[in-house]
């Protein structure tokens, strides 16, 4: 085996002269890639549970909640709704789930502070860590269709280390609209082959992949739970294939 420094070299080598050479600008899916969204929203509904006398099944409520969340953007790119952000179109599922789990009582300082949930999200155990090694040679932020007022409080709170804020909510579309991917590129003045996706999502990739952009795949077994660990894309299919983000700054020389 090779001494720890030669093998770094190498890497280094290979990230300078592989997928990563011409990538300026890194962009990041948030929910399920840089945050754990599910676990977040149960712990906060459990403490609220415990709070207000409500008994509610918590993961069933965290999956019902983010399972409104694409048809209600999807209105909103079919044009059956004007652009509505997303805190509003996740406050109009809060409310539905609210009266199904009967949790009657709520103030609604109360409603606010828990469809704010999604502001306080905790980052998965190696996100900050990898992203601060990234920052150091690339650009970094999040392209995600979080609100800009949501992304800037999560990253605050969480100590995420973006270096600006790409909402879709800038360009007023949601992701998969060709926009959203094309907005990076434009607002840094670089073609879709210096942007990479990073992104445990494979049909996050496939869109920006199609769009000319690098790629970026990081496994997030536990996104949905237990026994619900999603597949890994084909060695090849993505420029990059990563365990954590950990693993992708050390694959691409950092």
């Amino acid at each position: 085996m090779p001494p720890l420094a030669a093998t770094a070299s190498t890497t280094r080598a290979a990230a300078q002269s592989g997928p990563a050479a011409s990538v300026k600008l890194l962009v990041f899916d948030t929910f399920g890639t840089v945050v754990d969204w599910r676990s977040s929203v149960i712990a906060e509904g459990e403490q609220l549970g415990r709070a207000k006398g409500f008994t509610v099944d918590w993961p069933a409520f965290a999956d019902a909640w983010r399972g409104g969340y694409g048809p209600s953007m999807n209105r909103v790119r079919r044009g059956e709704l004007p652009w509505t952000k997303l805190d509003v179109l996740h406050r109009t599922i809060l409310d539905e789930l609210l009266v199904k789990y009967k949790m009657d009582g709520l103030t609604e300082d109360e409603k606010v502070h828990l469809n704010k949930v999604w502001h306080r999200l905790k980052p998965w155990p190696d996100a900050v860590e990898g992203l601060t090694r990234l920052k150091k040679r690339y650009v970094i932020a999040p392209l995600s269709n979080g609100n800009v007022s949501l992304l800037t409080e999560m990253a605050k709170q969480a100590k995420i280390p973006w270096d600006c804020i790409l909402s879709t909510e800038l360009v007023r579309h949601y992701k998969p609209d060709k926009e959203t991917y094309l907005m990076p590129g434009d607002f840094f003045d670089l073609p879709p082959g210096e942007v990479m996706m990073v992104a445990a999502h494979d049909g996050d990739l496939q869109s920006a992949q199609a769009l000319g952009l690098r790629t970026a795949f990081v496994h997030r077994p536990n996104e949905f739970g237990p026994g619900r660990t999603p597949k890994m894309p084909a060695a090849g299919r993505f420029d990059f294939l990563a365990k954590d983000f950990r693993d992708l700054a050390s694959q691409m020389g950092l």
